[in-house]
């Protein structure tokens, strides 16, 4: 919400004249405090966006061909097998959104308070998000893995795919909860300016997952082979390492970020409700999202099995370019935060232009490479000729609308640091349902186009995205975003 009032906390935090560096990033690159923002050049900014957007990127990269490694070792037990996890994951995501309120508004909370040198204050943030997380988390657990064969029944999955998807989401909730308190601490890490331990726990957690997958899908080494429910243990127990291991971080203070239960725990209600007064249009937008992303693939799913299969294996291959957006929208979340929690919101809008065109290269060259070799790709997953050729024919399509991609990405992260997270709300209920939903069923289903109509109107859809998160960014009323 646009307002220039001041809160509280930034009444009684010391003066931070608009000529400083954001406190939280001093320790990321030594830059005087003596400088003004225009004398604070691009080029180090342009490294404070590295500095901040590598961890997370590199993070990213590894990660995603960790997807496409488990997508391929479940592509080898045909087409139904990689339809069912397409069609699990989906309600699993959804679920998971739920979460982005305290996600998001742990993130950008933390953020201000790390930029206004208010470190005790971002501390108590973190952890009340996080004992509101693992408790919703659990029920959230419960009530998804007891609904999974009504879910399969309504997300349209055909009688070779349903007991499979079922079996595969079934086990994945059992880590749901683990994932969710995971994804409030690494919030909270980034918020402060810590893109490398989330880099460091997350690759060590899919590097156990990928391992799990080799050795529980086909039984090798003396394990059981389990197939789809292999896929799924493995997933779990990633889930489970990684929430472990951001838990001895966040406890054993040695992170920027540190939470203690000595003495009890209260819970803040003044904290939570700012917490969730940035994060509840957050949480919409992933449900509108994730809600619209369901119907899509059901749309896609009464098509075929096979239809099905290359949309998913298209998906897979496609969260290679996500990326550079995703790593350095973390990067302009951040670097907004805090440049507004330091009151330097010019500093904070160079900032996040510098950013927007920093992943917007990196994302077209990957583009590119999707672009020419898409049908190469798509071989390493299935032998399927049809699959094949339209897994290649849908990476075309998406390949020529990643600058907008990409934008929306990062300016739309750049907001949701400001705690301007209501346009990115709008800019999705638009584009997913407004766009995807409708033109997707009339070309894909109502004029006969298939696959090919579904993934034109996902292109429409981006750039619709992309224009109204554009218009808001440039029309600067997120500097006066109160949280």
């Amino acid at each position: 919400m646009d307002s220039s009032s001041v809160t509280p906390e930034q009444k009684t935090a010391p003066e931070a004249d608009s000529d400083r560096w954001p406190k939280g990033l001093e320790a990321v690159e030594d830059i005087g405090p003596e400088q003004s923002s225009q004398e604070i050049s691009t080029k180090k900014i342009r490294r404070q966006v590295a500095n901040l957007a590598s961890p997370a990127l590199v993070e990213m990269v590894l990660v995603s061909f960790v997807n496409v490694a488990d997508m391929i070792m479940v592509g080898r037990l045909g087409a139904s097998a990689i339809a069912a996890v397409g069609l699990a994951n989906q309600p699993v995501f959804l679920a998971t959104g739920m979460f982005q309120a305290l996600n998001v508004g742990t993130t950008a909370l933390v953020a201000r308070f790390v930029g206004a040198d208010m470190v005790n204050k971002a501390n108590s943030t973190a952890r009340q998000s996080l004992v509101v997380t693992a408790v919703c988390g659990a029920l959230v657990s419960l009530m998804v893995y007891i609904l999974t064969p009504w879910v399969m029944a309504a997300m349209g999955a055909r009688p070779d795919v349903r007991p499979l998807g079922i079996t595969y989401m079934q086990i994945v909730c059992l880590g749901l909860g683990f994932r969710t308190v995971s994804m409030v601490c690494s919030s909270a890490l980034r918020g402060a300016g810590d893109t490398r331990t989330p880099m460091a726990v997350n690759l060590t957690a899919n590097f156990i997952n990928v391992v799990g997958n080799y050795l529980l899908i086909y039984g090798h080494y003396g394990f059981p082979r389990w197939e789809i429910a292999g896929a799924a243990a493995a997933t779990s127990l990633a889930d489970a390492a990684a929430c472990a291991m951001f838990l001895t971080v966040l406890f054993s203070g040695r992170s920027r970020i540190r939470i203690s239960f000595r003495g009890g725990h209260r819970f803040d209600w003044p904290v939570l409700k700012r917490v969730l007064s940035i994060g509840i249009p957050a949480a919409v937008e992933q449900l509108i999202l994730r809600g619209g992303q369901v119907i899509y693939v059901r749309i896609v799913s009464s098509i075929g099995t096979a239809v099905l299969a290359a949309h998913q294996i298209g998906m897979n291959i496609l969260s290679l370019s996500f990326m550079p957006g995703q790593a350095f929208s973390i990067a302009a979340t951040t670097l907004v935060g805090q440049g507004l929690g330091a009151k330097n919101p010019d500093l904070a809008e160079r900032s996040a232009v510098e950013t927007s065109r920093m992943g917007m290269m990196i994302s077209t060259m990957i583009a590119g490479f999707m672009f020419i070799f898409g049908r190469w790709i798509a071989a390493l997953y299935t032998s399927d000729p049809q699959v094949i050729e339209s897994t290649a024919m849908v990476l075309r399509i998406i390949g020529l609308v990643q600058p907008a991609q990409s934008t929306r990405f990062i300016l739309s992260g750049g907001l949701r640091g400001a705690g301007d997270t209501r346009w990115p709300l709008y800019s999705t209920f638009v584009g997913i349902w407004g766009v995807r939903v409708v033109l997707g069923y009339t070309l894909a289903i109502g004029l006969g186009m298939g696959l090919l109509g579904a993934w034109l109107a996902m292109a429409v859809d981006q750039i619709a995205r992309a224009i109204i998160i554009h218009y808001r960014f440039r029309r600067g009323g997120w500097k006066k975003a109160v949280v």
